[in-house]
């Protein structure tokens, strides 16, 4: 990331951040939420550059919630950094060992061993009594550098710890996409023969983007567990999974900031979606998509390409 783009990104998470005094506690939770669906998003987007399009995201997603759930109730951890952390290790940790399985794995066995393991941990979840089988349990409040703020003051807080986790994040993937391991996705992706020639692992590099896509969807499933209170093996089924995939479609895998704005827009849809037709709702999420693909095949990034390549043309 350039110093413009820094200081740029600095700009609008502080503007963001002052926003929060004024907007109302709903619309705070809907940006957190979104945010962590972004987080998850941002680490498919890392996959979806090299190809490859998994079905079971919401395995680490779950893994990082039960993971702040676990602490919270059982070692009676509370401040919201370290459960964040916890959530990133614990599902960064799962995602390396199951690298090893499906960095060998493409296309559709890749898509469908993903999704295959998710299911495996939502039915641990459903069949263990000390998990809180399907009903989950709740989380604890939150506390930030022993401070622990309740009502308004909570829900501002989160979100300010949400924008930092996306600047950091951003900022990070960011790194990795101007590396040359990131820069080799599209190569990946177009034909790996030729870049095995090249004297790099594929499968190494594989290994490696699984294991940042693990632990991005790890902050985003604690960051979830923080701002709902409460955890559920539904946080691990496919539907879950599909969910994320639909955002990376809706987003585009262009840049950075497309992996927020496009779940925010989710977020913002399903809500409305749910208010208006409570009963069909999934009928106008569908046909989101279905529009989608047909006229933004590349997601909502490809407008701000497009209005680029329209100023150059003039």
């Amino acid at each position: 990331m350039t110093w413009n783009g820094l200081v740029l990104a600095l700009v609008a998470v502080a503007a963001l951040a002052g926003i929060a005094l004024v907007l109302p506690p709903w619309l705070i939770s809907l940006a957190t939420v979104s945010i962590s669906s972004g987080l998850v998003v941002l680490g498919l987007i890392v996959l979806w550059r090299a190809g490859l399009v998994p079905f079971g995201q919401a395995l680490y997603f779950a893994t990082g919630a039960y993971a702040v759930a676990l602490a919270s109730r059982l070692l009676g951890w509370s401040d919201a950094l370290a459960l964040v952390a916890l959530g990133a290790l614990a599902a960064g940790l799962l995602a390396f060992l199951v690298g090893f399985l499906l960095a060998r794995y493409r296309e559709i066995f890749f898509a469908m061993l993903s999704l295959a393991l998710s299911m495996i941990l939502y039915g641990t979840l459903v069949k263990s009594e000390a998990l809180g089988s399907t009903d989950g349990f709740n989380v604890a409040p939150a506390t930030f550098l022993g401070y622990a703020p309740h009502g308004l003051e909570q829900t501002r807080a989160l979100f300010w710890l949400a924008l930092g986790l996306v600047l950091v994040s951003g900022t990070a993937v960011q790194a990795y996409f101007s590396s040359i391991v990131g820069a080799l996705a599209i190569p990946i992706r177009d034909n790996e023969i030729r870049v095995e020639y090249l004297g790099m692992s594929v499968t190494h590099i594989i290994h490696l983007k699984l294991v940042i896509s693990g632990v991005l969807a790890g902050i985003g499933g604690a960051l979830a567990a923080l701002v709902i209170s409460h955890v559920d093996p539904n946080m691990a089924y496919w539907t879950t999974s599909g969910g994320f995939v639909f955002v990376t479609i809706l987003a585009g895998a262009s840049s950075v900031p497309t992996a927020f704005i496009g779940a925010f827009v989710f977020e913002v849809i399903r809500s409305v979606a749910v208010t208006v037709l409570p009963g069909a709702w999934q009928m106008i999420l569908g046909s989101v998509l279905l529009a989608t693909i047909l006229f933004l095949p590349e997601g909502l990034g490809s407008l701000a390409r497009r209005r680029v390549a329209n100023g150059d043309a003039k």
